[in-house]
């Protein structure tokens, strides 16, 4: 990793990471190979490549995979419908057909006269073909265009990251060509550093408050989609806001659906809670949520 400006990444300002991430991060660079990032939603796999990005100072490519997208897409495309329209209305020269050829965001990676940060997020959204169709490109580094009998080769090596929700098995050709990295779902410890730097002057008893019932609900089995860091950060923001004092935050759990939000989490949460609420008896969230 000698004269690289990657030698080491040790995180972001806006962005908490453990010494194994950030090793997983160094070796991909070291090894040149694609970082395949996993973990359950709201670890921060996405935001990994905007934290490299910003540490060091580079451009960073977003590659959003849908389930529709195809590996062609983020090589080039040919626009025959615009070559098309040029040539029946326009007064352009058709014949000149580099005009027509857009290059997608694995193309613009390769092109870039500065290294760059490559982010293909979400590759498990696309069918099970799409890791296959970019191994020999990220081998590579280059692809061809037979439109108009060019190489498009890398001029600086991107490093590439990609994520993955877990939702569809990766073919193993493909891993065998990625380092490959799970983010745990961050410890009470961890999740507070992470708080903190959304909300540095959070009172510190609203916090430990909030990150006691967050963990006791997301210890709950029977729920369909356990909350996620975003979604607790956004709580938190919604008790700082709503003026909540923290004496009401295990009790009341207040602003519950924007913890929760598919409908039959939210009914099993209210039901036992209310359940347990009975006349004369006083219980609090702890002694329901166990």
């Amino acid at each position: 990793m000698a004269n690289s400006d990657f030698d080491k990444f040790r995180g972001s300002v806006d962005y908490v990471t453990d010494e194994a991430l950030r090793n997983a991060v160094n070796v991909a660079i070291a090894l040149q190979k694609p970082l395949l990032v996993r973990g359950e939603p709201g670890t921060g796999k996405t935001m990994l490549a905007h934290s490299i990005a910003r540490g060091v100072n580079k451009k960073l490519l977003i590659w959003n995979i849908k389930s529709t997208t195809k590996a062609q897409e983020g090589l080039y495309v040919y626009d025959t419908v615009q070559r098309l329209n040029d040539s029946r209305f326009g007064d352009k020269d058709v014949s000149d057909i580099k005009q027509y050829i857009k290059l997608g965001k694995l193309g613009q990676a390769f092109i870039s006269e500065e290294q760059v940060v490559l982010l293909i997020d979400e590759v498990d959204k696309a069918d099970l073909e799409f890791p296959n169709d970019l191994l020999n490109e990220l081998d590579e580094m280059s692809f061809y265009i037979p439109e108009t009998n060019v190489t498009i080769k890398a001029v600086h090596r991107p490093v590439v990251i990609i994520t993955s929700n877990a939702e569809k098995e990766l073919p193993d050709a493909f891993l065998r060509r990625c380092v490959f990295h799970y983010i745990e779902f961050p410890d009470p410890t961890l999740m507070e550093e992470i708080v903190r730097v959304h909300f540095p002057d959070i009172q510190s008893n609203l916090l430990r408050e909030g990150l006691k019932t967050f963990y006791l609900m997301r210890g709950m089995d029977d729920l369909r989609k356990k909350p996620s860091t975003s979604e607790l950060i956004d709580w938190l923001q919604c008790l700082a806001a709503g003026g909540i004092s923290h004496d009401r935050v295990l009790k009341e759990v207040p602003f519950v659906g924007t913890l929760l939000k598919k409908e039959v989490d939210y009914d099993y949460f209210v039901a036992r809670y209310m359940n347990r609420q009975r006349p004369g008896r006083k219980v609090d969230a702890y002694q329901m949520l166990h």
